[in-house]
């Protein structure tokens, strides 16, 4: 079979992994031949490519971002569609696998139903999307980020000051919550919860004057509630008086030092979340996703993703992945408050 990939959307710790894993399956147990097209979604639409053989992905696994580029090129309108389609006939391409989140996923799905055999592999170092229980480049950036944040708790406990960490998390806020928990956090802000501040100002402010460290995780999705942005000229607000995704950690700052009257500083993490080599456990799962992805398709499947099950790796379908953001549920949050400072006052 000639099969093409392709990976899109954010660069992730772990999609050179699952290329890995089915171009070698693909090519020592099926004979198949493999085409990785270049940027996401541009690849295929422009038909910019490059062959893809055993020498090509023998060392790959341990490296970060992929070696076939990525974008955030939409392939989902019936235009586009139809143009991959004739692209991928004239190339005798006979199915893809792409690799991406949300979006990436959402246009394999409209190939898919178009009559284009897709098998995709989900990826997000957000963890929110639905369908399967994990997502690979997670707990990379739960690596990254939590290890920032213990250095960053022997500055706060040094200078005594507070420090606003924001980590990535647009909708969801899987890697602030674990990443708090992993660090011991004062607390956590996610999308899922609008905050106040006039409790956690006296928490930071308690363990400052303790002469212990103060550090706030924050979702770059996170919006505080109404009444904690009332009179508020600093922060940057939608039409509805939102907090602007990104930047929350500057707002959050700055009302803490007012409220607690405790230097604060922020810390915005960015992009070294989901740069740099996967965890021992991504390049596991990666692996298996791949070695699923090229079964699935030998085995006739088409319209599906491989997803983490429990201890398995099972195949669902794809809209399973694109329909419902998986979020923080409020009964977690809960869970956790004893552990650090609710996010919720």
């Amino acid at each position: 079979m000639r099969i093409g990939l392709l990976t899109g959307g954010g660069d992730c710790p772990g999609l050179n992994g699952v290329i890995r894993a089915v171009v070698t399956e693909g090519v020592t147990r099926y004979g198949d031949e493999f085409v990785g097209f270049l940027d996401g979604w541009r690849g295929p639409l422009e038909l910019d490519s490059v062959p893809l053989g055993l020498d090509d992905v023998a060392e790959i696994l341990p490296l970060g971002g992929t070696i076939l580029g990525t974008s955030r090129t939409n392939a989902g309108t019936p235009e586009r569609v139809a143009r991959i389609q004739a692209n991928l006939a004239a190339s005798g391409i006979e199915a893809l696998i792409p690799i991406g989140g949300e979006d990436t996923l959402g246009a394999a799905t409209a190939l898919a139903q178009a009559g284009t055999r897709c098998v995709g592999v989900p990826k997000t170092i957000d963890n929110d999307l639905s369908g399967t229980d994990l997502t690979f480049g997670f707990t990379t950036a739960v690596e990254i980020a939590t290890e920032a944040v213990d250095r960053l708790r022997t500055t706060s406990r040094s200078h005594h000051r507070v420090l606003v960490v924001e980590v990535m998390g647009r909708h969801a806020g899987w890697i602030a919550l674990h990443v708090a928990l992993a660090a011991s956090a004062a607390a956590a802000l996610i999308p899922e919860a609008p905050f106040g501040l006039e409790q956690m100002a006296e928490r930071v402010r308690d363990l400052v004057r303790a002469r212990r460290d103060a550090v706030v995780v924050v979702a770059e999705g996170a919006v505080p509630r109404s009444d904690a942005i009332a009179g508020e000229t600093g922060a940057a607000v939608d039409e509805f008086g939102h907090v602007k995704v990104g930047g929350i950690a500057g707002f959050v700052a700055q009302r803490l030092e007012a409220l607690a009257g405790v230097e604060t500083r922020t810390v915005v993490l960015g992009h070294v979340q989901r740069g740099g080599v996967p965890t021992a456990f991504d390049r596991i799962l990666t692996s298996r996703l791949g070695l699923a992805a090229i079964t699935a398709l030998h085995a006739g499947q088409s319209g599906v993703m491989v997803a983490l099950r429990g201890e398995r790796i099972e195949t669902v379908p794809l809209e399973a992945a694109t329909g419902t953001l998986k979020t923080v549920p409020p009964e977690l949050l809960r869970r956790y408050a004893a552990l650090f400072a609710a996010a919720t006052d």
